[in-house]
């Protein structure tokens, strides 16, 4: 069943929760989570989004973040694929 849409916030702030499939962990090591917020940074330049808060737990990442020059969910992917990509290939 897919989610519900994300409601537009005025403020344009969301909280985001990016999971591993199944609960799996996304982060075996200190260098997963640097590349992840290599990833962040990287996006955070070009796509101009605003990141207030982060918590990367080792199945989940919480992201406090405010859309940028794109709407959130296209910056979203874009930084997931980023990761997934490296991740696997690693």
């Amino acid at each position: 069943m897919p989610r519900e849409a994300r409601r537009i916030s005025k403020s344009k702030i969301y909280h985001i929760m990016i999971r591993g499939i199944n609960q799996q962990n996304i982060f075996a090591d200190d260098e997963d989570h640097e590349k992840f917020m290599a990833i962040l940074d990287t996006y955070h330049k070009k796509m101009g989004y605003d990141l207030y808060a982060y918590c990367l737990m080792g199945n989940h990442v919480h992201l406090l973040i405010k859309e940028g020059k794109e709407i959130l969910s296209n910056t979203m992917k874009r930084i997931g694929a980023s990761y997934v990509h490296w991740y696997n290939w690693q």
